[in-house]
């Protein structure tokens, strides 16, 4: 962990952020400690990267997804999830079709190989949480999910 710094004090033209006390640059803090924690153990295991960990977890939850509607659900970038997908389809994790209805539209699921490494991260990825969660009592953990669902996008839900 890095030393605590003091702030710098800028001249009084400028306001910067107090970034420790801005919301999505805490968001983003919490977001990546976590997801750094969870991908510590994938990464090693699976040679995943958590963009594929993510696009595999949405493929899960909700299958026969194209690749637009993934980065929808997710929040990422688009070519993030593109590559992503690429190196999930190439290494066979996922399977790609067309769509019956419309040939320029890709659908994607889940392979078996894809499953089975599903069914072995996401258990590490609930203990991961439930550790985190742990750290709250049962009225503060109420309070999270409460304001979490208020402020995720309804296409992320």
């Amino acid at each position: 962990m890095p030393a605590k710094r003091q702030p710098v004090r800028p001249p009084a033209e400028h306001a910067p952020l107090e970034l420790e006390r801005f919301l999505p640059y805490q968001l983003s803090i919490v977001s990546n400690t976590v997801s750094q924690a969870i991908a510590d153990d994938y990464q090693r295991r699976f040679d995943l990267g958590v963009t594929e960990w993510r696009v595999m977890a949405v493929l899960a939850r909700f299958d026969g997804l194209s690749a637009r509607e993934v980065a929808e659900r997710t929040a990422m970038d688009k070519v993030a999830v593109s590559r992503a997908l690429a190196r999930l389809v190439e290494a066979g994790r996922v399977d790609r079709a067309t769509h019956d209805g419309d040939k320029r539209r890709s659908v994607l699921n889940l392979s078996e190989a894809g499953w089975a490494i599903h069914d072995q991260v996401a258990p590490m990825a609930r203990a991961r949480e439930r550790e985190l969660l742990e750290k709250l009592d049962a009225e503060e953990q109420s309070w999270l999910e409460r304001i979490l669902d208020k402020l995720m996008p309804p296409e992320s839900r």
